[in-house]
């Protein structure tokens, strides 16, 4: 294992979940209320705000997103990628389970809630808006949290390094092709140039700064790669929070109007999740995959990159689009439920190492 891969195992393995992380379903509720009373009450700003634009991206809302995925990708190591060959059974169920089923069954329970479930108390012309944000939530599996989730069922940490590592290498070419084929099979308008300047700029920019930045880091040495994400860390969340502010500032009048819509949205969202994370947890027992590493394969598939599908969704529908509120309703219940995905991870342990041997394979 290289150096630089040993010295992010350590931080994963010593670092619980923070204060910010494990209160954000706190922090994005009182973000949605304060950008709904914000838009209600000072609308004038945020119109300013709105229109600061170039090239169809809003400016304040391309920094914020930058400020938040890029130290997160600092944590990447592609140099980790060699050791696949090491995990190759549940790298392929991490492979298999978020590219092959996550976004397919994601646009399978957006069009049967969402068209179908819950239509008559939907705006009808939001039903396609909705879709597509959860097309894009699904599209984008977990790169940053997946480490906390990790850390805090006993994950092997080096797995979750590689395969954060090859998920993304992944998605930089997986994203818009997927995102694009299932826009098309829901009848949805595919805004090509659109959604390439998304991938572009939320994924092969910020990934190409993170890993410049990282290496530049690293030739001061392994303290100066640790100092600085410590001290980059706070400025992911609190830029997502700006950014919900400014989402809910333009939201705020259609969900005054209509408060349910979040608690329908998040139908098909936990759904999935929960879905996503008992296939993936039942692919490795069947697999005889040890439990360490069967944790962290289930928890990259369960929870997302919701950074990224915001992005996206501002990008291609706009601030007050419900693809943007889909992708923000995903932020609001990621924490509560991976939590507890993670205490039925770590409680089912012996339940799963028993299934794995039956199995006729060694838990390591």
């Amino acid at each position: 294992m290289s150096a630089q891969c040993e010295v992010a195992a350590a931080q994963m393995r010593g670092a619980p979940i923070g204060f910010f992380e494990r209160y954000l379903t706190l922090w994005v509720a009182l973000c949605m209320v304060a950008g709904t009373l914000l838009g209600q009450f000072l609308p004038a700003p945020f119109v300013l705000l709105g229109r600061l634009e170039i090239a169809q991206v809003n400016l304040p809302v391309g920094v914020l997103i930058w400020c938040m995925i890029i130290p997160m990708l600092m944590k990447i190591d592609f140099g980790a990628l060699h050791e696949v060959r090491q995990h190759v059974r549940a790298m392929g169920v991490t492979l298999f389970v978020n590219w092959a089923v996550k976004p397919f069954s994601m646009a399978l329970f957006g069009w049967l809630f969402i068209r179908h479930v819950f239509a008559p108390w939907l705006p009808a012309g939001q039903l396609d808006s909705y879709i597509a944000g959860l097309i894009l939530l699904g599209a984008a599996p977990c790169t940053a949290m997946v480490f906390v989730w990790s850390n805090l069922c006993r994950g092997n940490a080096n797995f979750t390094l590689t395969q954060v590592a090859l998920n993304d290498l992944v998605m930089v070419f997986a994203f818009a092709p997927i995102v694009a084929l299932l826009l098309g099979v829901s009848a949805i308008p595919v805004p090509w140039d659109t959604l390439l300047l998304s991938v572009v700029m939320y994924i092969v920019i910020p990934l190409a700064i993170a890993q410049a930045i990282r290496h530049a880091l690293l030739r001061r040495g392994e303290a100066a790669l640790n100092a600085a994400l410590a001290r980059f860390a706070p400025f992911s969340l609190l830029a997502l929070l700006a950014t919900l502010v400014l989402l809910f500032a333009f939201q705020g009048g259609a969900i005054v109007a209509q408060p349910l819509i979040i608690a329908m949205l998040a139908v098909p969202i936990l759904a999935q999740v929960l879905f996503i994370a008992a296939l993936g947890y039942w692919m490795n027992r069947r697999l005889g995959v040890a439990h360490a590493v069967a944790g962290p394969s289930t928890m990259i598939g369960a929870s997302n990159f919701f950074e990224l599908a915001v992005a996206a969704a501002i990008v291609l529908y706009g601030f007050e689009s419900g693809a943007a509120l889909a992708t923000v309703v995903g932020v609001l219940i990621e924490v509560p439920v991976m939590l507890a995905l993670v205490r039925v991870v770590n409680r089912s342990r012996a339940w799963y190492e028993a299934g794995a041997r039956r199995a006729g394979h060694q838990v390591l």
